[in-house]
């Protein structure tokens, strides 16, 4: 199992960030301010952060932003439009829900 796989499996919300990246910032703090737990690997901190940014590249394809990486429930959400989609259109709470995340 990859590294990035056995995080994404430990919390209901795992967000792969960068500390100088202000689109993570406003992911995990939407989540945060839903009252998630997040737990936030910030890449650029990580001992196997670079090994962990290709895992990532190659499970978001090419041309895609690398982070913010949103793992919910154990399964890749995608980056900052599809969360903020799937907030707006009311479908990011229910499934925090399913996923444990939330309790209200």
């Amino acid at each position: 199992m990859d590294q990035v796989t056995k995080l994404a499996s430990e919390r209901a919300v795992v967000v792969f960030t960068s500390s100088r990246c202000c689109m993570c910032h406003s992911v995990t703090s939407l989540l945060t301010n839903l009252g998630v737990n997040v737990a936030v690997y910030e890449l650029d901190k990580e001992q196997r952060g670079r090994e962990m940014e290709r895992e990532l590249a190659r499970k978001l394809g090419r041309g895609a932003p690398i982070v913010p990486a949103v793992f919910i429930g154990g399964t890749l959400v995608g980056g900052t439009n599809r969360v903020m989609a799937l907030h707006l259109a009311g479908e990011l709470v229910p499934m925090l829900k399913n996923a444990g995340a939330l309790w209200l």
